[in-house]
């Protein structure tokens, strides 16, 4: 019975060191892929990593891990041919292989969102245009063109979507031609465009985008993320 309680303690002792080898070798793993991931997309702050699934060692040995959690901030996008601030970037990695003896990091399938304020929007859109939250999910465009000597401006509520996975399309949903002929196509030379992205991690794309009170809501998803390496 003695020697019952003994090795019980013993494997209560061996245990409690493993977890704690495990939590210490996870938290030095959280660091180094911060670190790599900020020099890998040139952020100015190291992002939040979590590793998930337990034990990490045993993941760690076998050169997957079930899933990794990413928040990144200042994170620099490109749309069209001008350089945009994305707010807060999350996503959720999975089936991350670690590659070339740990130097290279894939996660087979991720999912994420990222947020684009309206004042980095108008960045892009190449024209002297206001864009805020219209509702219901629109953009609301105000413009002003001049038609036959007269300033007119006009506001139009405008609807955005992706194209190919990698272009954001703004198009106005109506226009007032207000009897003019070339009223409404002067309007949307001011209020529509197409511009394209990049600059997300290698192997994301957009999946859907929304407007919102705060800016676009950008949901992105892909294969084969590179991570680091």
């Amino acid at each position: 019975m003695r020697a019952l309680r003994i090795l019980l303690i013993i494997a209560v002792v061996l245990g409690g060191l493993f977890v704690i080898g495990d939590r210490l070798a996870l938290n030095a793993a959280e660091s180094e892929a911060a670190d790599r991931i900020q020099a890998n997309q040139g952020l100015a702050a190291a992002p939040d990593v979590s590793i998930k699934g337990f034990p990490f060692l045993t993941q760690a040995l076998g050169k997957e891990l079930e899933q990794v959690d990413i928040s990144l901030t200042g994170v620099a996008a490109k749309v069209g041919d001008q350089q945009v601030r994305v707010g807060e970037m999350s996503a959720e990695l999975h089936r991350v292989r670690l590659e070339n003896n740990f130097s290279r990091a894939v996660a087979a399938t991720a999912t994420g969102t990222a947020r684009i304020s309206y004042d980095e929007l108008k960045k892009v859109s190449k024209s002297d245009v206001t864009l805020e939250y219209g509702g219901n999910g629109k953009i609301k465009v105000t413009g002003t063109v001049e038609v036959l000597g007269q300033r007119l401006t006009r506001s139009v509520l405008s609807t955005v979507s992706v194209v190919d996975g990698d272009t954001l399309r703004v198009r106005a949903d109506k226009v007032p031609g207000e009897g003019i002929p070339t009223l409404e196509e002067m309007v949307r030379q001011r209020t529509d465009f197409d511009r394209q992205v990049a600059g997300f991690p290698a192997g994301l794309r957009i999946q859907k985008v929304e407007a919102t009170p705060d800016g676009l809501a950008v949901t992105v998803g892909g294969q084969n993320i590179v991570l680091a390496g």
